[in-house]
């Protein structure tokens, strides 16, 4: 049975797949509008299935609490859950699930990889104003898509190890809808060029930074080739020898064993109130890290089981410190 942080991301990857087939389409006239909506909405989901999954699967870690006006006009000290209309639990939004993924987990998504979102966002909200659409749009938002593809599969890859290299992840090149750069079509409107030209500015001056494995904007066209690599790594999740080997694939590895050593530290600064990453912590953990139940040790060469390592924890570990720690009271 799937856990609902793996649920969550697939269905993530259903909302991409569908983003990319859309724009792909020969004939469609709201290509790079639809585009952006469905990219935006999958980035969403993706990024509420990585709280899910350094949070044990609590649904409460991605939902939407605000404090109550009191009927003295004050507010309470206690947050409640924000509802609907219908009454259903409302959700953190895009950029609240960004920015706790960096303050409660001390997982940073990347600054190229927020602003090509930003950017993204802004060719969805000003969508309404697309009238003639010219090229330049047209160019801008390819190029942003390109990248948003390339960024969601690094870290879709990283965080839940989903190979999507089955899916033919790019979007086709302008070339084959006919459209070329020296064509004078209508005017744009004055809402699409305040756009078009907010859009340049800003993968100019973001794509100028300091080199990363992310992009805001590729200008080259991209094609990802099928890996032929489909091997499942053999682990024994015990200590006892005599135990019946199971196997486990990458991403049955990165499901039970999410928290690296600093997404670890974070929460459990977070937990208590007296909490020092100093010798203390440092013995406490040494020994939970020869426990399989709560971390793997991944090797740059597995097979070899030597040399230079890295832990991941599962979230469980946290537990074996409270007595250890005074929790700190709850906000």
């Amino acid at each position: 049975m799937k856990s609902r942080s793996r649920n969550l991301a697939d269905k993530s990857i259903d909302a991409m797949l569908a983003a990319i087939e859309i724009y792909n389409k020969p004939s469609f006239a709201y290509r790079e509008e639809s585009f952006s909506i469905l990219a935006i909405n999958a980035w969403e989901l993706l990024l509420k299935a990585r709280i899910l999954q350094l949070s044990n699967n609590k649904v409460s870690s991605i939902l939407k609490y605000e404090k109550r006006q009191k009927a003295g006009g004050s507010l309470s000290e206690k947050k409640y859950r924000v509802k609907n209309r219908s009454g259903t639990n409302l959700s953190i939004g895009l950029f609240r699930a960004i920015d706790m993924l960096e303050a409660e987990y001390g997982d940073k998504v990347g600054a190229q990889v927020r602003k090509n979102i930003e950017l993204l966002c802004e060719v969805r909200d000003s969508a309404v104003h697309f009238v003639n659409k010219g090229f330049d749009l047209t160019l801008l938002v390819q190029q942003l898509g390109t990248a948003c593809l390339r960024n969601y599969i690094i870290v879709i890859r990283r965080w839940f190890a989903i190979d999507l290299s089955k899916y033919n992840f790019f979007l086709m090149p302008l070339a084959f809808f006919g459209l070329e750069a020296n064509v004078q079509g209508v005017s744009l409107n004055s809402e699409e060029k305040r756009l078009s030209e907010y859009l340049k500015q800003e993968t100019n001056v973001s794509n100028g930074g300091d080199p990363d494995e992310f992009n805001v904007a590729l200008t080259v066209n991209v094609r990802f080739t099928k890996s032929k690599s489909e091997d499942a790594e053999l682990v024994c999740v015990s200590n006892d020898p005599d135990a019946t080997p199971i196997k486990l694939t990458e991403e049955d590895i990165r499901e039970k064993y999410p928290w690296d050593y600093k997404i670890l530290t974070t929460r459990l600064r977070k937990r208590y109130s007296d909490f020092k990453e100093n010798k203390k912590y440092h013995d406490l953990r040494k020994p939970l890290e020869s426990e399989p139940k709560y971390c793997n040790k991944r090797f740059l060469d597995p097979a070899q089981k030597n040399g230079i390592g890295k832990c991941f924890y599962n979230p469980n570990i946290v537990k074996e410190f409270d007595a250890h720690y005074t929790k700190a009271a709850s906000k």
